[in-house]
């Protein structure tokens, strides 16, 4: 009987669209964490960054709360919920004014060891 620990970070609000944070994380559920960084790296997206901040902070909880080792270890899920928006206003012509929203996101990712 094998039995699986595992370890999650969360990055809150997020100054980006969930949309866009979701197209890179679809492509890294499921694999083995040396890959995912090598993935991350190689991606011409902006969100890879806090993405890989968040991958980071998990392999740290698994180092070191459950003493997992990291050449061992695999994406178990990755998602990615929507924060506030950040509500703004721009001036339009004869006063009037238009309604800008700025996205917010918030990302989970959790590490489980395959051994």
């Amino acid at each position: 009987m094998q039995k699986f620990q595992s370890a999650y970070a969360i990055g809150k609000y997020i100054k980006m669209s969930p949309h866009k944070v979701r197209r890179v994380l679809n492509q890294i559920k499921g694999r083995p964490y040396k890959e995912v960084l090598m993935i991350l790296e190689f991606m011409p997206y902006r969100s890879c960054v806090p993405i890989w901040k968040v991958l980071h902070s998990a392999l740290a909880n698994a180092t070191h709360n459950l003493g997992l080792d990291k050449n061992n270890l695999e994406i178990e899920s990755a998602y990615v919920n929507e924060g506030p928006k950040l509500r703004r206003v721009e001036p339009r012509a004869k006063g009037k004014a238009n309604k800008i929203l700025k996205p917010t996101s918030h990302i989970m990712i959790k590490i489980k060891s395959i051994l």
